[in-house]
């Protein structure tokens, strides 16, 4: 009986290593980005609109112009989350992909910086009730080192107000499609 323990404990300890050496380097491949921590700006979440535009400022800027991941994470709660819905355009298929910040970052990094990814709205709307808020923001994606925008579509953040400040809790959006066009109501007033 003892013989056997010795022998399971042993193929668990391989196993468990070989996983540790299969993951490990799988980690190391995989970019990382370090967020700092950093406080929130009280203009940036001083209401559901400023925590939005402060988002898009975050997540943009010039070629090789490092993204703002420490304010960006300020103003999302720690268990936020983003969460693209794509439609396949051969089956039609919907799926939610949901992530985390550091995984967003993680991302999304090495191409926004290389490209110069701007993101910015377009117009919005805003849904209170009481200390919860919707906001509805359509948004122009471009790449500056080539001045071709490259996405569009609505951008749907979900907020809350904890008595002291705004956090944005998620963030759900859908690229605008010849068959999803963006509403008249979130696109931009002439």
């Amino acid at each position: 009986m003892k013989n056997r323990r010795q022998a399971f404990a042993f193929a668990c300890a391989i196993s468990v290593g070989t996983l540790a050496i299969v993951f490990g380097a799988f980690a190391q491949s995989k970019p990382h980005v370090a967020i700092p921590v950093v406080a929130a700006d009280p203009k940036d979440v001083s209401s559901p609109e400023a925590a939005v535009l402060a988002d898009y400022e975050s997540i943009s800027g010039g070629v090789g112009v490092p993204r703002n991941w420490g304010r960006d994470n300020s103003l999302m709660d720690p268990k936020g989350r983003f969460v693209a819905v794509e439609t396949d355009p051969k089956t039609g298929a919907i799926t939610a992909k949901s992530i985390s910040e550091q995984e967003f970052a993680d991302r999304s990094d090495a191409s926004s910086v290389k490209g110069g990814f701007t993101e910015h709205e377009l117009a919005h709307v805003t849904h209170k009730y009481g200390n919860v808020a919707t906001v509805l923001s359509s948004y122009e994606g471009k790449l500056l080192s080539t001045g071709k925008v490259v996405a569009r579509g609505v951008n749907i953040y979900q907020l809350y107000f904890d008595g002291k400040r705004w956090w944005i809790l998620s963030i759900v959006w859908e690229e605008e499609r010849p068959d999803n066009p963006i509403p008249a109501e979130l696109l931009p007033k002439k």
